[in-house]
């Protein structure tokens, strides 16, 4: 492609005891007769911590190292002051981040690239998994994945299979498996690699999986080796036990429409699988609570018919109550076990599903937390379902994890109804609970988690830990569980000549495995911890998952891989993260293009990686704030543009105009008091909004002083210093005093105005608003206006990052909409979570009022009133 040939592509993967090593190595040769830019991207299993990566360029070899992040978020930013880029990494599917890096080489010249990765593969309905993403871009003469594996338990099922394997690929995949070792390779040839007979396209493009089981004679395996253990729990053939299950759902306005719809078509199919042994209850909650029945309820085929009527006529409206909602689900709990209405042994659960963020009721976060942990108080499992993009995940997976439970992302995809079924089917199947693996405290140090609330069927518990000395080799455990009939308690023991016999065949081994497992485990205990911990307790957990990052060299979210390459006159340092769910860092995306007549290496580079809107929403979306500063975040790059506007005081802009929902927002300019003499451009601000929507015949005026709502000839007024919730004609109306106000609208469309106050007798400034989307996926896609044509999805390339006129803002060149701009890296503030200082949003700033970035001129959005 384009003179690039991969002539090589191997992943070499070897399973030792569910530890996963796996290598890629991808070989290319430019072909052409000038220098040439080559990338290497790979996407990776989130779950994965990459431990290794290096480059060889004409035979000499440029390894990377893991540094601690501060180290070398300071490399990172000299590398930018001199116009360098390097190696990121992204999420960039539900399962996966993505790993780039890039190299420019001479004609002629071969470049090796080879990353390695670890991770502890997970047992799922009785299966182990092990995923690989194939994506070679083009046809590869010598392509090859070979999975070894080896379990000391022995393998009692192995199969492969790809998302691409088309019957002529169906024989490609060796497969073979006896006793302790299995064996999957897939080695297509080039003409097996074509889409067609004639065609230079690959067929390779989906996923590679490998599942295998082991044998269990016994209810768990324990390994020891060289001073370190891991214990294997996964009993089988126990009676399942009852289960007592809340659903407590979101049933807002914004889960309007295929949200709610996605989300009944599940209940109908878990209901199905709901046994008669099972109790259940749902819970609803918007701005008010309700539920099905004022206490759980046993699953008879009579029950479970009239719940299906009841899901079936669910629907959503107002606002989101997400405290009361849990808390009225664990007051049904409480109730039914005080009153013995469920058995004693049974597993209580409560799964709460929602697309939103609290904003009626207690609407604190860290509230809500406390209270739902006191209330539960380690007796349920709660776990957090998080549905869209709407959700603060960072809430509920702390909130799940203080009450033992998980947080997970369900996507707004098709199959979004199978995604939560699939979820439940996890959980449907209790076999043990209150289950404990208790070690000899005296020889045991540095111990995973060791005490489980549930055991699910067709998973497993695994324990790792280190003895206090090193040469010891034995280990009794005693295991306790509560089953459906009776306790579950015994002893098993194990010795590390035991292991040794099982571990005879050297060539699968790779390392100190059971060690790193152990080091894996622990670092991603550490930062699960991390989550909820605070202050003293927060350092310490941050200490010592940093302190075996970088011992055990894994890049995770507190390390980052230095990469150090050829320039002409001196060496290149880029820096490769593990991205993380922190809502206070941002990624930054800089691309490179190399120079024609110079020779010389770029990395692409990342340091910080945040997630502002998870990588799955396909569309774009923005704010406005200052001066007027318009904000547009592009979730699919995780980054941001931003420009401004500058037009005189009185000035009435269209910010957002939806001809099919009828809903408009257009924004009227303010000014300071009085000209400031030492600025070229005066400042200007938004000191007026107008909001309407047609189909309600609803209008709403928003100053730094009032509110006012008309609905037909009928006017409702409030002040900033009022406190209010309203709904009427399908608007509801938030105003929190002296802070913002939260609108929703007929089709889920929901915004955010903060309100500015300076000081009164401040000479310059006054009073203003800023704006701010949160449901802008609810809106047509006819929606335009300066800030609404953004609503659709937006795509642009950054090139040519150099020094600026700023040392601290570099500029670059973006290809957006098929213009060529020069942009600056900068900063505004988005002041919904602190209205008062702001957070710190890094962006690409659009120069001369966004001109090539906007439809048309930003003088065309000019209209004549505010309604």
């Amino acid at each position: 492609v384009n003179g690039l040939e991969i002539y090589s592509m191997k992943i070499d993967s070897k399973i030792t005891s569910r530890f996963a090593h796996n290598v890629i190595t991808s070989r290319a040769v430019n072909r052409g007769n000038v220098s040439k830019e080559v990338f290497f991207d790979v996407e990776l299993p989130k779950t994965a911590f990459i431990t290794n990566f290096s480059m060889t360029i004409d035979g000499v070899t440029y390894p990377g190292t893991i540094k601690e992040k501060e180290a070398a978020k300071k490399q990172y930013e000299k590398a930018v002051s001199r116009g360098q880029t390097a190696g990121l990494v992204k999420v960039s599917g539900r399962k996966t981040e993505k790993f780039t890096v890039s190299v420019n080489i001479k004609a002629a010249s071969k470049v090796t690239f080879e990353l390695t990765y670890e991770e502890l593969l997970k047992r799922q309905f009785g299966k182990y998994e092990m995923f690989i993403k194939v994506k070679p871009k083009q046809l590869v003469k010598d392509f090859e994945i070979e999975v070894d594996i080896f379990e000391p338990q022995g393998i009692s099922e192995l199969e492969a299979e790809g998302t691409f394997i088309t019957n002529e690929l169906q024989n490609t995949i060796k497969k073979t498996f006896s006793g302790k070792k299995g064996h999957v390779s897939f080695k297509p040839t080039l003409d097996q690699q074509r889409t067609c007979a004639n065609c230079s396209q690959s067929v390779l493009d989906g996923d590679f999986t490998v599942r295998y089981d082991v044998k269990r004679t016994t209810p768990d395996n324990l390994q020891i080796v060289n001073g370190y253990f891991v214990h294997f729990f996964a009993p089988t053939n126990l009676p399942k036990l009852s289960k007592n299950i809340i659903f407590v759902l979101d049933t807002s306005g914004s889960m309007y429409g295929r949200e709610m719809e996605q989300t009944k078509e599940a209940l109908l199919k878990i209901l199905d699988d709901i046994k008669e042994d099972d109790f259940f209850n749902f819970v609803l909650f918007d701005s008010k609570i309700s539920t099905w029945k004022e206490t759980l309820i046993k699953a008879t085929p009579e029950n479970l018919d009239e719940a299906r009527k009841f899901v079936r006529q669910i629907s959503a409206q107002d606002l989101t109550n997400l405290h009361g909602g849990l808390m009225r689900g664990i007051d049904i709990l409480n109730a039914a076990h005080e009153e013995n209405l469920v058995p004693k042994r049974s597993a209580s659960i409560i799964i709460m599903l929602t697309d939103g963020q609290p904003n009626v009721g207690v609407s604190n976060t860290h509230e809500i937390e406390t209270a739902v942990k006191k209330a539960i108080d380690g007796r349920y499992t709660l776990y957090n379902l998080g549905f869209g993009s709407g959700v603060d995940y960072g809430f509920l997976e702390r909130m799940a994890l203080e009450n033992k439970g998980l947080a997970r992302r369900i996507y707004p995809d098709s199959d979004a109804a199978l995604q939560l079924q699939g979820f439940y089917d996890e959980v449907s199947n209790p076999m043990l609970i209150d289950v404990e693996l208790n070690y000899p405290e005296n020889e045991i140090s540095d111990l995973t988690t060791n005490s489980f609330k549930h055991f699910y069927d067709g998973s497993e518990i695994v324990v790792a830990g280190r003895f206090v000395d090193s040469n010891q080799n034995h280990l009794s455990v005693d295991v306790r569980g509560e089953g459906a009939n009776d306790a579950l308690s015994y002893t098993t023991q194990q010795d590390a000549e035991q292991t040794a016999q099982a571990f005879q065949e050297q060539q699968y081994i790779f390392g100190e495995y059971i060690e790193r497992l152990w080091a894996y485990l622990t670092i991603e205990q550490l930062l699960e911890k991390r989550l909820t911990a605070t202050g003293e307790e927060k350092e310490n957990l941050t200490a010592q998952a940093l302190a075996l990052s970088l011992m055990y060299k894994f890049v995770t979210p507190l390390t980052s891989m230095v990469v150090t390459k050829p320039e002409e006159n001196d060496n290149e340092e880029g820096i490769a993260d593990k991205p993380t769910e922190v809502l206070n860092m941002h990624l930054k995306n800089l691309l490179s293009k190399p120079g024609t007549c110079v020779v010389y290496a770029k990395l692409l580079l990342i340091v910080k990686l945040i997630s502002i809107k998870p990588s799955f929403i396909t569309k774009s979306y923005g704010q406005i704030d200052g001066d007027p500063h318009f904000i547009i975040s592009v979730p699919q790059k995780k980054d941001a543009i931003c420009f401004n506007i500058n037009e005189n005081p009185g000035m009435i802009l269209n910010l957002i105009n939806d001809p099919v929902t009828g809903i408009t927002v257009n924004g009227e300019l303010i000014g300071d008091k009085r000209a400031n003499s030492d600025a070229k451009i005066q400042n200007s601000y938004f000191g007026k909004l107008g909001i309407a929507n047609k189909q309600l015949n609803v209008k709403l005026t928003v100053t730094p002083e009032t509110i006012t709502i008309q609905n037909g000839d009928e006017k409702t007024g409030f002040t900033w210093l009022d406190s209010v919730t309203l709904q009427q004609a399908g608007l509801t109306l938030i105003i929190n005093r002296k802070k913002n106000l939260v609108l929703s609208m007929g089709s889920g469309a929901s915004f955010v105005v903060v309100l500015h106050q300076v000081w009164k007798k401040h000479p310059l400034h006054q009073d203003f608003l800023g704006l701010y989307t949160l449901k802008s996926d609810k809106l047509s896609e006819q929606t335009h206006g300066l800030l609404g044509q953004f609503f659709r999805p937006i795509n642009f390339t950054i090139l040519e990052i150099h020094p600026g006129s700023d040392p601290k803002k570099p500029d670059a060149t973006m290809i957006v909409k098929n213009n060529e701009l020069t942009v600056t890296r900068g900063w505004q503030k988005d002041y919904r979570s602190d209205p008062k200082h702001g957070v710190d949003i890094p962006c690409w700033f659009v120069h001369d009022n966004g001109a090539g970035l906007i439809d048309g001129v930003h003088t065309d959005y000019i209209v004549s009133s505010l309604f």
